[in-house]
């Protein structure tokens, strides 16, 4: 599309993962409406027909499809419209309107009351705490771990770096790649570099003397404290981001290049962002299948509180992770042993609340799990390549203090949903 402007993949990645999204909404559309919202706006046979398909469903799973859907009572929830009605039977649309969003927002607000009301509000705790945790440790760790394995692989890149010093190179021609260099102090009279690329090369108090530049791109590569004396540059991106502290003499330059010239041939570690997280949520499908299949026959409570330990001690051996192979495999399995946490978690915070309490509860929950997201990607991402003791120490107690406090929940196997 140009040289100025270039469709990185990056741009595809974020347009395949919202494609899910977009298939969500159109699953949605086929999905049946809840009962309890039927019965709130006083259509009770569209409820009765959902409730009776619930229950023919399940009775058929069991082996039982003869057995017929009979309902005692229904208890029904108050109407939004009649209140208004009690308000102001003569006033205004635009009055009713007013008292209903005001009526709604009381109503929000006094759910989310009784989530802290006994007998939930120990349980609306608890939950906080290991929405908090998990979501803080998980998250943090999911920002921290790409970028150390970039760190890592910086550091072995900056191991091999060859040095030049002194250099005096006159009337050569450069028509390669020159990679991962530092030139102190060299001299270049009457040079040719054409058609050839500077990566990662560093030139310190250097000075090129009548030198053609011609077709060239440097990429992470910069010229420090250096001179040019009557040099022309034609079709190249050397500028003044590269030029550090230089003095550039009777130099002149044409048709300069624009645009992001690096490739992922140029910056690999890129490749390997999308990469490990590609691995890192590869990792979760067993731990799908494992917790689908168990979460019933070893309990909600038993598969929570053990992921979460399990996943904070996996994450303390990340202390003697040195290489990119140790670190990679690291988390698969961390990812692998978190997942079940996220699944019986979710739950537990469902039958733990009654209907009129469900959804307030778990949209409270959520909300602390993003917060806590938010501060881990803050906090972990700030000390990336200044320590890796502090982020492990740190995930690991959170999340081993969480899965105690979730083994602390009530047991709600064999509960019936209130």
């Amino acid at each position: 599309m140009g040289s100025a402007y270039q469709f990185h993949s990056w741009r595809v990645f974020v347009v395949v993962c919202a494609l899910p999204c977009v298939c969500a909404v159109v699953a949605l559309t086929f999905m049946p409406e809840s009962p309890r919202y039927y019965l709130e706006v006083g259509k009770h046979d569209e409820a009765w027909m959902i409730l009776k398909q619930i229950h023919d469903t399940n009775m058929r799973a069991r082996g039982q499809p003869e057995k017929v859907f009979t309902v005692n009572r229904i208890k029904i929830p108050k109407q939004i419209d009649e209140l208004v009605e009690m308000q102001s039977e003569s006033g205004n649309p635009l009055s009713k309107v007013l008292f209903r969003v005001k009526a709604e927002l009381y109503g929000i607000w006094l759910t989310f009351l009784k989530c802290f009301n006994y007998p939930v509000k120990d349980n609306t705790v608890k939950l906080a705490i290991v929405w908090f945790t998990l979501s803080f440790g998980f998250y943090g760790l999911s920002v921290w771990f790409p970028d150390v394995i970039k760190h890592l692989q910086a550091d072995e890149y900056a191991t091999k770096v060859k040095t030049h010093n002194n250099e005096r190179i006159e009337d050569f021609t450069f028509n390669f790649t020159l990679e991962n260099q530092i030139h102190t102090n060299g001299v270049f009279i009457n040079d040719r570099f054409i058609s050839m690329k500077f990566k990662s090369v560093t030139f310190i108090d250097s000075t090129f003397r009548n030198c053609y530049f011609d077709d060239v791109t440097s990429v992470g590569s910069y010229f420090k404290n250096c001179t040019f004396i009557e040099a022309f540059f034609y079709n190249t991106d050397i500028d003044d981001s590269k030029l550090i502290d230089t003095e550039v003499i009777n130099s002149t330059f044409h048709h300069n290049k624009t645009g992001c010239q690096m490739t992922f041939d140029d910056d690999y570690s890129a490749y390997w962002v999308y990469f490990v997280n590609f691995l890192g949520t590869l990792a979760v499908l067993p731990g799908n299948i494992v917790s689908a299949l168990l979460m019933d026959k070893i309990g909600r409570l038993s598969m929570l509180g053990g992921s979460m330990i399990l996943s904070g001690i996996s994450c303390f051996f990340l202390w003697f992770g040195t290489s990119e192979s140790m670190m990679i495999g690291m988390l698969c399995l961390y990812n692998g042993l978190s997942i079940s946490a996220w699944n019986s978690l979710d739950v537990v915070t469902v039958e733990l609340y009654p209907t009129d309490r469900r959804g307030t509860g778990f949209g409270f929950c959520n909300a602390l799990c993003k917060l806590a997201a938010v501060l881990g990607n803050m906090i972990f991402g700030s000390l990336v390549g200044i320590t890796k003791a502090i982020p492990i120490l740190l995930a690991s107690s959170v999340l081993v203090c969480g899965g105690l406090v979730g083994l602390r929940l009530p047991d709600t196997r064999t509960n019936v949903l209130m």
